[in-house]
C-alpha cells in the first residue's frame, strides 16, 4: 500500500476549519480502498505563530516539509497584520521556494449552483486559467526612499524572464492540448505595457509553434473581463502573467457563483518539490469560527492533489461527491444562499465517498 505524506497548514481565519475537513474527506476516500493511505503532519504557521515568534512561519519551515508528497493549504491573512507580512511571510513564501511556478485554477458551474450570468449554461462556462507564480508583477523587487517626507517614492517592479516565460507558457499550451477544446486565450497588456509584455506576446507566438494542433488567441486583459462577461463559450484554457490571472479568476470564481467554491493547485510541473493546493477564498475572519465556511473549495482542492499524485480514479470520485453534494440545495452554505454547516456538508461528502464505494467492493 502507497502512504502519501501530506503536510496540512490551515493558516488563518477559515483555513483553520475547511483544511481539517479536506482532511477528513481524504480519510474517508482512504478507508474505502486497500491501494493508499494518508499521513498528516500540521503545521501551526500563521498569524498567530507570528503573534507568538514574530515571523509567519520557521526560517528552516521549507525543510520541514520538503519531503512530502503535497501540501493542503488553507489561507494567509489576519486582520491585526499587514497584508504583505502574511502573503510574503507564509504561502509565497512556500511557492517562490519550492519554484511552484504554475498555479493552476479550474472554473466551472457545478450541479447546483446558480451562477450570476442567467443566460449562460453550465457548459459555456468550463475555464482552466493558468498564472504564471513565480515572477511578474509579484517578483518582490522594488522599494521605498524618503519615506514620510514629501519626496517619498516607491516602487514594485515586475519582472519577466524569458526563461519564466516560456516555461508557463509551455504549461499552457500542453495543458490546453489535453483539453477536448484544444483552445488557448493568452491574455497580454501589450499596447500600454511596452517591453515585458511584448515579449510575453513574442514568446507565446514562437511556443505556439511548437503546438499546432492547439488553437489560441490573444486578448487585452481589460477586455477579457468583458468576454469572460458576454461570450463566456469562446474561452476555454487562458494563461496570464501573476496579478493579471490573480484577478480574473476571482472574477471567473465570482461568475461560477462563489469563491467559496473555487480550488487551485500551486504546481513544480518538474516535481522536485512538493506542490501545494488550496482554496481561493482568503481567511474571511468575518465567519471565522462559527461553522458557516463553505468547504467545497477545499474539497476540489482535494481533487487536484489527488491528480497530482496519480490517483485519478481516486481524485474522480470525490468530485462526484463534491458535485452530488452541491446538486442538494440544502447543502449550500451562506455564500450558495443556503444556512449549512461546514460540517454537513463535509459529512455529506464523506457518506456519498463511503455509499459509493459499497458497490464498486461488491462487484469486486
Amino acid at each position: 500500500m502507497k502512504t502519501y505524506r501530506i503536510a496540512t497548514i490551515p493558516g488563518d481565519g477559515i483555513g483553520k476549519e475547511v483544511v481539517p475537513a479536506g482532511a477528513q474527506v481524504l480519510e474517508a476516500l482512504a478507508k474505502t480502498t486497500k491501494s493508499f493511505a494518508f499521513e498528516f503532519e500540521n503545521f501551526d504557521w500563521g498569524g498567530d505563530y507570528y503573534r507568538k515568534h514574530g515571523v509567519m512561519m520557521p526560517a528552516d519551515g521549507l525543510d520541514a516539509i520538503r519531503d512530502k508528497d503535497a501540501i493542503l493549504f488553507g489561507s494567509a491573512g489576519d486582520p491585526d497584520i499587514p497584508d504583505h507580512i502574511t502573503l510574503w511571510g507564509l504561502r509565497l513564501k512556500i511557492c517562490q521556494g519550492f519554484d511552484q511556478y504554475a498555479n493552476v485554477r479550474p472554473t466551472r458551474i457545478l450541479p447546483g449552483i446558480d451562477g450570476p450570468l442567467k443566460r449562460c449554461k453550465p457548459e459555456d462556462l468550463n475555464w482552466v486559467i493558468v498564472r504564471e507564480n513565480s515572477e511578474g508583477e509579484y517578483s518582490g523587487v522594488g522599494g521605498r526612499v524618503h519615506q514620510g517626507h514629501p519626496l517619498e517614492a516607491a516602487t514594485d517592479v515586475s519582472i519577466l524572464t524569458r526563461a519564466g516565460v516560456e516555461r508557463i507558457m509551455r504549461f499552457a499550451f500542453r495543458l490546453a492540448q489535453s483539453r477536448p477544446r484544444k483552445l488557448l486565450t493568452v491574455i497580454t497588456k501589450s499596447n500600454a505595457q511596452r517591453h515585458a509584455m511584448v515579449m510575453w506576446d513574442e514568446i507565446a507566438l514562437e511556443v505556439s509553434k511548437e503546438f499546432p494542433d492547439v488553437k489560441w488567441d490573444k486578448e487585452l486583459v481589460d477586455a477579457s473581463t468583458a468576454r469572460m462577461i458576454n461570450r463566456p463559450a469562446t474561452l476555454d484554457t487562458i494563461v496570464a502573467t501573476n496579478l493579471h490571472a490573480d484577478i480574473l479568476s476571482d472574477l471567473a470564481a465570482a461568475l461560477a457563483g462563489s469563491l467559496g467554491i473555487a480550488p487551485t493547485g500551486n504546481i513544480d510541473p518538474e516535481r522536485r518539490f512538493p506542490s501545494m493546493f488550496e482554496p481561493i477564498h482568503g481567511s474571511a475572519f468575518d465567519i471565522m469560527g462559527k461553522g458557516l465556511a463553505n468547504p467545497v473549495g477545499t474539497f476540489w482542492s482535494v481533487v487536484m492533489l489527488l491528480e497530482h499524485l496519480g490517483e485519478v480514479d481516486a481524485a474522480k470520485r470525490v468530485m462526484q461527491a463534491v458535485e452530488a453534494v452541491t446538486a442538494d440545495k440544502s447543502l449550500h452554505t451562506g455564500d450558495l444562499g443556503g444556512t449549512a454547516t461546514t460540517a454537513q456538508v463535509t459529512a455529506a461528502v464523506c457518506a456519498f465517498i463511503e455509499r459509493a464505494a459499497v458497490p464498486a467492493a461488491n462487484a469486486a
